[in-house]
């Protein structure tokens, strides 16, 4: 028996913690709030796509979680970019790095247009890009 595993301490796992369940419902903002972080979104993405790089009007922006609350993402300025519907429901709730890896020129344009988005998610875009294109 190795010396690290004679010193292994195994914790028991709480019910609360075996049972509780993050809730998926979306978080509820007023209107106004909503309209302004959609304004802002647009304005720090250059009012592009941040996948597709097309030019977006405000009617027809989407936000989209970069990471997906589905996973456990937030509704913070860092995690929420401007997209069109297609590339939206392309990503889906896929992880960053699948989605980036899959489809690698969405990640190109996520590094150059997200210009607000998380570092570690600009870095995830990153590693998976260069995967994908050496793959």
């Amino acid at each position: 028996m190795s010396r690290r595993a004679r010193h292994r301490v195994t914790l028991p796992r709480s019910s609360r913690a075996i049972t509780h369940r993050r809730s998926h419902a979306p978080l509820s903002l007023a209107p106004q709030h909503k309209r302004a972080l959609k304004h802002a979104t647009l304005r720090d993405c250059s009012r592009r796509c941040v996948y597709c790089a097309i030019r977006l009007d405000y009617a027809f922006a989407t936000l989209d979680h970069v990471f997906p609350v589905a996973h456990g993402g937030t509704h913070t300025p860092g995690n929420l970019v401007a997209a069109c519907v297609a590339c939206n429901r392309l990503k889906g709730d896929l992880l960053p790095h699948d989605f980036f890896g899959r489809y690698p020129w969405a990640g190109a344009n996520f590094m150059h247009y997200a210009r607000t988005a998380h570092r570690a998610l600009k870095r995830s875009a990153r590693r998976a890009v260069s995967l994908a294109y050496a793959a």
